[in-house]
């Protein structure tokens, strides 16, 4: 027993793992940062408690200025990678302050969602950016941050030298009591208020904005609660940033590659198919509507089917050719074959987009233009600009596809950012009307589906007509004038001008705020 005793360390037979501390030295800029983070914490609940508008713009910029004071100038500048996406960033989020499209802003929004965190641990990740597993990398890298260090946010709040002090301790006790106390009595009240009509004129005879400044008092004291939860994940976060544990470049493993027969024989079928595919297109498109009617389809029917389905089809080939180019053996008369089908793959969903566009210009002369008629000529540009990466990466097998279908997807979302589409979706429907090419104009649509930016053009007609004379539909606001509907419209741009959260320049643009 004496032996076993002896054997043993005089603090125990076990010894507990040392604590993670911060260092003293550095405690000041550590408690700064933590202000700051509780900060932007309040600005996000704030703006995601909001509309959309110049408040998501604010936020944004506040989080990279954080990021600039936590993490350090340097590490934002010091990358090509960080300098681009800092840009491709910060000009999204401008998007908020400027316009006011609806689906524009939800989509932005998902960008800037999938962007900012992958920008955040840009630099502690070990694959190049267009690495396609790169994606996988940075979220586990993303969470890891998040959750991997909240011991730092607790340790920056109450220092471990302070901790055995009773006094600050009696004070942290105080702080936590009053905290509770104020979120009880600003949950009760209100539900007491509603349960007993006595209780709620007794409290509206001590203050008659007594109900107003409870809701105001609910509202703060949510966006409190939800800063006070998401400061430690973001303090976390940054505490990685600013400590970075790079992950070592990973071994590099040969991908499995099998003989190119196999796709040859694939590639050939699919290219005989498109083949014949492309016959009876030629023939439709250039046989003109008596063609077409001769077969039993009418020309409209005919024009407005099959392009959504044709650019699903050309994704399809654009991955089949991309998939056979780094999966196949780079031997042999098959791999020289493979190239040559290949290419003649990518030339023919070339020729498919183009149908598909024709068939598309077809339809928007019948019918005119909308949003989602626009964002399908864009999306059929963009899938032209891959295609052609496609041909040229048959021709130059060593080319890096991803490294380049990156930037050029974010350059074109940029690009269709800055294009005025309701504006000119407005203008063509009005301009159709005006001409009697049309004999309606979706107001409904033009108003409330899209911006503010449809006003100008919509005051180009009549206001003294009902607006159910525009749009062909008697049920739609009996009795209401376009010019009615039009102050409405305004009046919901003013409203949101008159607050800092929901401003943009194209509400202020249609209240009257500022002249163009």
């Amino acid at each position: 027993m004496d032996e076993l005793k002896n054997a043993l360390p005089s603090e125990g037979s076990l010894v507990c793992a040392q604590k993670r501390k911060l260092p003293e030295e550095s405690m000041v800029r550590y408690r700064r940062n933590l202000l700051l983070t509780l900060g932007f914490c309040l600005l996000l609940a704030d703006a995601l408690n909001w509309s959309w508008g110049m408040g998501n713009t604010v936020t944004v910029f506040a989080w990279y200025l954080l990021l600039a004071l936590a993490v350090g100038r340097e590490e934002l500048f010091r990358r090509r990678e960080s300098r681009v996406l800092l840009g491709v960033n910060l000009a999204l989020a401008s998007t908020f302050a400027l316009t006011s499209n609806p689906l524009f802003r939800w989509w932005n929004f998902l960008a800037l969602a999938a962007l900012v965190p992958l920008h955040a641990v840009s630099g502690l990740g070990s694959r190049p950016w267009w690495d396609p597993r790169m994606l996988l990398e940075r979220c586990g890298l993303f969470f890891q941050g998040m959750f991997g260090n909240l011991w730092a946010c607790f340790a920056a709040a109450v220092p471990e030298g302070r901790k055995t002090e009773k006094r600050d301790s009696r004070t942290l006790t105080i702080v936590l009591g009053l905290c509770g106390a104020v979120a009880l009595v600003s949950f009760l009240i209100p539900v007491l208020v509603s349960a007993d009509a006595l209780f709620a004129a007794s409290m509206e005879r001590l203050n008659w904005k007594f109900q107003f400044r409870m809701l105001h008092f609910g509202d703060l004291f949510q966006r409190m609660f939800w800063a006070l939860v998401l400061t430690p994940f973001v303090f976390s976060l940054l505490y990685a940033m600013a400590h970075p544990k790079r992950l070592c470049p990973p071994e590099e493993k040969r991908i499995l590659q099998v003989d190119a027969l196999g796709f040859v024989l694939a590639l050939a079928a699919v290219d005989g198919l498109y083949l014949a595919f492309l016959a009876v297109q030629s023939a439709g498109l250039f046989g003109g509507p008596g063609y077409v009617e001769s077969l039993g389809v009418s020309y409209a029917e005919w024009a407005r089917s099959g392009f959504f389905q044709m650019v699903g089809v050309t994704v399809l080939n654009l991955s089949l050719t991309l998939a056979s180019l780094c999966l196949s053996r780079r031997e042999g008369r098959a791999w020289t074959a493979l190239r040559w089908l290949c290419g003649l793959l990518a030339g023919e969903s070339l020729i498919l987009l183009a149908s598909a566009a024709w068939k598309m210009t077809l339809y928007v002369s019948a019918y005119g233009l909308s949003f989602k008629r626009v964002m399908t000529y864009c999306g059929m540009l963009m899938m032209a600009l891959f295609l052609l990466m496609g041909l040229w990466k048959a021709q130059k097998p060593d080319f890096r596809f991803c490294k380049w279908a990156f930037p050029v997807a974010l350059a074109g979302w940029l690009v269709i950012n800055c294009v005025p589409v309701d504006y000119l979706v407005a203008k063509n429907q009005v301009d159709r009307y005006l001409r009697g090419e049309s004999p309606v104009v979706s107001v409904q649509y033009l108003l409330y589906g899209l911006s503010y930016d449809t006003i100008s053009q919509l005051e180009r007609l009549d206001g003294e007509p009902l607006v159910s004379g525009y749009t062909g539909d008697p049920q739609w606001r009996q009795g209401e004038t376009l010019a009615e509907a039009l102050r409405g419209r305004r009046l919901d741009a003013q409203w949101e001008c008159e607050n800092w959260r929901t401003w943009s320049l194209s509400a202020c643009l249609a209240a009257g705020r500022i002249q163009p």
